[in-house]
């Protein structure tokens, strides 16, 4: 038990890590690729890159795992996040928007790779402390929320005449230390052997929990990046000074982790279900709140509800999965979901510039509400059905 707890703590303050480069780069990203860019319809490409990186390392990381274990995929991810953070600084001191891309490509990988450090912490812990090993993990981003967005900024004049190039290697540090962190990590191989009948990936993947659980984790999280990612436009857009677009992004990030420190009690008390309902009422709770205006207390509270909605519907979709597949099919399973996932989080991004710059703030947010209200039934469709099953006959 005591290993287990330890390698959670691991993961945790990896993920803490991991997450304050990427929330750094959600903070910068779209402003520095407006600068970059030669089209301002292209000023969130670096973000939308940087989320396509992430689904496409989804595979490869899974059979890096599954031949090498979870220790060899982690650090590989580090690596790729340390050389994605140089890319970037190269990026801005030679003016390159093709380097700056190809930096949020690799920065991507890495959290593609960082993904699966919440499945570690299920296989590190007994299957009744899922919930709690997962929303713990992924609670370490709430260091991200103050770290990543300060980072931008205590780098910013590090290099006289080349604006956050210090925050790109300050940066490429945070992925130096989650490499020293994670050669402590200890963890059994992957199973990947099967002692009953295996099952074909069609009869997987026509579960329909299994099928809730990815698109609803699927559509919580692009609904958030869209959002999100169009955000420091809309702040900059509606007359707000640059200054508004941190306290707004850290409260958002406080918004999306904050709660896992009681999100898996949550999910034990009630079921991922009925919390992965109330998180896409919250996500519909702040459309509502972005039509009542464009003042700084509206960005602020839209962006925290944001955060709070995308968490329940995250993590509960996260826990939903791990109840659909045996040990022998994780790693089958997890890379479908990742890829599914984050490669709809990938169209989110590529079209939150385009919408955003072609029809606005409030177009772009009135946009999301069709998904929501679909995730919405299916979720509460699903609940329903799994009570019925645990009734007695």
């Amino acid at each position: 038990m005591f290993m287990g707890r330890r390698n959670v703590l691991l993961l945790a303050f990896s993920q803490a890590l991991m997450l304050s480069a990427i929330v750094m780069s959600m903070a910068l990203g779209a402003i520095l690729g407006s600068n970059l860019a030669p089209d301002k319809g292209y000023a969130t490409l670096p973000i939308a890159v940087m989320v396509i990186g992430t689904a496409i390392a989804s595979i490869p990381a899974a059979l890096l795992m599954r031949r090498f274990g979870r220790r060899a995929g982690f650090l590989t991810g580090a690596t790729l996040g340390l050389a994605g953070s140089l890319l970037c600084a190269l990026g801005l001191l030679q003016q390159s928007f093709a380097l700056f891309i190809a930096g949020h490509l690799l920065l991507g990988s890495y959290q593609g790779f960082a993904n699966y450090y919440r499945f570690a912490a299920v296989e590190a812990t007994d299957a009744g402390h899922a919930s709690r090993a997962i929303a713990w993990v992924i609670a370490g981003g709430v260091v991200a929320a103050f770290l990543g967005p300060q980072l931008g900024q205590w780098g910013r004049n590090w290099m006289a005449g080349s604006l956050f190039v210090g925050s790109y290697l300050a940066q490429g540090v945070l992925s130096l230390t989650a490499l020293a962190i994670l050669t402590q990590v200890k963890l059994k191989p992957v199973a990947v052997v099967d002692s009953d009948s295996p099952r074909s990936l069609r009869e997987i993947l026509a579960q329909p929990v299994l099928q809730t659980a990815i698109m609803g984790a699927a559509i919580g999280y692009a609904v958030m990046i869209m959002v999100m990612t169009a955000t420091p436009l809309a702040i900059l857009g509606c007359g707000l000074s640059g200054a508004s677009v941190t306290p707004v992004i850290q409260w958002h990030v406080v918004g999306m982790f904050a709660p896992s420190f009681f999100t898996g009690s949550l999910i034990k008390r009630f079921g991922a279900p009925r919390i992965m309902q109330i998180g896409f009422a919250l996500l519909l709770g702040h459309v509502a709140i972005t039509l009542l205006g464009f003042e700084f207390l509206n960005f602020l509270s839209a962006l925290f509800l944001l955060g709070v909605g995308w968490n329940f519907a995250f993590i509960g979709g996260t826990t939903l999965l791990t109840q659909t597949y045996r040990p022998s099919e994780q790693l089958k399973v997890q890379m479908i979901n990742e890829f599914t996932v984050f490669g709809l989080v990938a169209v989110a991004t590529l079209s939150a510039g385009w919408l955003y710059d072609r029809f606005g703030w409030i177009t772009l947010n009135l946009t999301v509400v069709p998904f929501l209200v679909f995730a919405l039934l299916s979720t509460s469709s699903i609940g329903w059905r799994l009570r019925l099953q645990k009734k007695p006959a």
